[in-house]
């Protein structure tokens, strides 16, 4: 293959890799756009700080330190082995070959080597990975909803990886050999010290052979990279980049403080005799519907929550109610959200939006689910990158209750003595102190 050849290849390559990457980029866009909006620009300092601190820091993470490390290694590595990566970039459409050794020097050889030493600890932390998910079987990475593609994917995108090391470690490796022999175009690098293990099955090829096998691992390696790219977006793994400015919109207040509804709100306090809390802003012509019943009805950060979910399972994992038995899973909660926003999506893009009877009430996530939550943020707390369950789940459950009348007896019953008599337990408000007078006349 003639340089020239090798270039428009690299070119096309990129430039298809960029048009699917583009593409689903502004579909996942399009089904975040599905939900309602809301504003989350306020305290920017503080949403900066989470972000470094949460998504870059990882500091949650840490709260399992083992899996915590691995992890940082395999993101070490996804962001500093991409410096290496430019340079291949460059150098398929400028048809050089490590166009920054000579400029480099010997930095170039230690840069090399620590991006090596990167390489070697992704590939440990990806076959711990694999291990602890198939030989272990973390009880978290086996629930009901991991099964099928979920499984799969997690499967496939650390066998992906390691493949991709091994590409780069043998690429080096055939490099150096044919920079040992002379080989025109092959720019000496100093000695590599972990791709040097994978020198000695090499040195018997001929240096045709030798050339064609580091073309092919070169190939394979920014082929894999741009796939890899591509892929990410379809998978869990999505989180990589959804991280970051899901950290930032993250919710500011405390956890454990519910959002109200405002035209609630100012209706019930209008009806005490209180000032509203917006004065200023007009009724609605039209009040919306209480709580949600499908994706469209969530907040739009509620949606770019279920994209950012890392499907890790520390939700799930913290949740009292699944511990207990119940059918509630955090996880599936954020993993039902994408897939009926993703859904929907499709069926808009098509035209089809209309007529879908589906909804994610019902159709994904069931009342059984929402029943069982205790509201206590154990999800919400567990999550590494500041995604909130909970959030979904009051909002249905807030539909149910108001839209449909539809709960439990108990909660019912709850409900009628709160609207009576001030409070959960039926007592009259003129007997609740009464434990109070009979304290003082026993003292």
């Amino acid at each position: 293959m003639t340089t020239y050849v090798a270039q428009v290849i690299f070119l096309l390559l990129l430039a298809v890799a960029g048009w699917l990457l583009a593409r689903r980029i502004r579909f996942i866009k399009a089904a975040i756009g599905l939900g309602k909006p809301e504003q989350r620009t306020d305290h920017p300092a503080a949403r900066w700080r989470n972000m470094l601190l949460v998504a870059f820091g990882q500091r949650k993470m840490f709260k399992k330190p083992i899996p915590a490390l691995l992890h940082l290694f395999v993101y070490v590595g996804f962001l500093l082995i991409n410096i290496e990566v430019l340079e291949i970039i460059i150098d398929g459409l400028a048809g050089t070959h490590r166009i920054f050794a000579p400029y480099l020097g010997h930095a170039y050889t230690w840069l090399l080597n620590f991006f090596e030493l990167l390489a070697v600890l992704v590939m440990a932390a990806c076959v711990i990975f694999l291990i602890r998910r198939n030989i272990i079987k973390v009880p978290r990475f086996h629930k009901p909803e991991m099964r099928h593609w979920p499984y799969l994917d997690a499967n496939l995108i650390l066998i992906f990886e390691i493949l991709l090391v091994l590409a780069i470690l043998n690429m080096n490796a055939a490099d150096q050999l044919l920079q040992a022999r002379g080989v025109a175009h092959y720019t000496p690098t100093g000695k590599l010290l972990f791709s040097s293990f994978f020198m000695p099955p090499l040195q018997g090829l001929s240096t045709p052979v030798l050339v064609a096998m580091e073309r092919f691992f070169w190939w394979f390696h920014i082929a894999g990279i741009l796939a890899f790219a591509v892929y990410v977006t379809y998978s869990k793994h999505l989180h990589i980049f959804m991280a970051f400015p899901n950290t930032w919109y993250a919710d500011l207040q405390p956890k454990g403080k519910m959002s109200n509804m405002e035209v609630v709100t100012n209706e019930v306090k209008m009806m005490l005799g209180l000032q509203p809390t917006q004065e200023a802003a007009p009724p609605p012509e039209e009040i919306g519907r209480f709580g949600a019943k499908d994706v469209t009805d969530l907040s739009w950060k509620s949606l770019m929550d279920a994209f950012t979910c890392t499907e890790c399972g520390r939700c799930t994992a913290e949740c009292p109610a699944n511990l207990t038995g119940k059918k509630l899973s955090p996880r599936k909660i954020m993993m039902d959200t994408r897939d009926r926003a993703e859904e929907l999506a499709r069926l808009q893009l098509t035209g089809n939006g209309t007529d879908d009877p589906h909804t994610l009430l019902d159709n994904f996530i069931s009342r059984e689910e929402l029943h069982a939550c205790t509201t206590c943020n154990a999800c919400v707390e567990a999550c590494p990158v500041l995604i909130n369950p909970l959030r979904i789940i009051l909002d249905l459950r807030r539909y149910l209750v108001m839209e449909e009348s539809s709960a439990p007896a108990e909660w019912n019953a709850m409900f009628q003595n709160i609207e009576t008599s001030f409070n959960p337990w039926k007592f009259a408000p003129t007997d609740r102190f009464k434990w109070a007078d009979e304290m003082k006349s026993n003292n």
